[in-house]
């Protein structure tokens, strides 16, 4: 598998739209696509209100997305990501943010590490379907189980 990040200020909207209208959907099925695809993303939960109404769709693809973002797969995306933005690994002084608006997730450079704080271990309880929760169990212990153990190395513990 061969994994490319989209960058940060390409939107992937119009690359959708033109699949789409090539395969001539229509309107109604296109409308929600694009309402999926521009509602998936952690970080527009950020500013949303605890009132926020999804489709069963999107909720199936949220999960999926987010399913594939935690785990022993996780992991290792993280750190292909961290290394392809030049975020530093991990460093003690730079503590999570723990609140952050959308704006404050997008625009902000965090650690490798301080991601996981951050946004993977809240995946989990964001998971809209019981399929989804019960899938990102095992994935969230294991998570925490690395988090642990990187802890543990990194103050000479282990």
């Amino acid at each position: 598998m061969v994994s490319t990040f989209l960058q940060r200020d390409k939107r992937v909207e119009p690359t959708a739209e033109e699949f789409l209208a090539q395969h001539r959907i229509e309107p109604i099925k296109k409308e929600a696509v694009m309402t999926i695809i521009q509602s998936m993303g952690f970080k527009e939960e950020l500013n949303a209100s605890s009132q926020w109404k999804y489709s069963p769709e999107l909720a199936v693809v949220q999960d999926a997305d987010r399913l594939d973002a935690i785990g022993a797969i996780g992991i290792g995306r993280t750190f292909t990501f961290g290394g392809a933005r030049n975020c530093p690994m991990f460093d003690p002084d730079v503590l999570p943010r723990t609140k952050m608006t959308k704006e404050e997730y997008v625009s902000t450079k965090t650690t490798t590490i301080n991601h996981f704080h951050e946004k993977l271990l809240k995946l989990r309880d964001l998971m809209k379907s019981q399929a989804g929760r019960r899938r990102a169990d095992g994935r969230h212990k294991f998570m925490e189980d690395f988090l642990s153990q990187f802890e543990s190395e990194w103050k000479g513990e282990l």
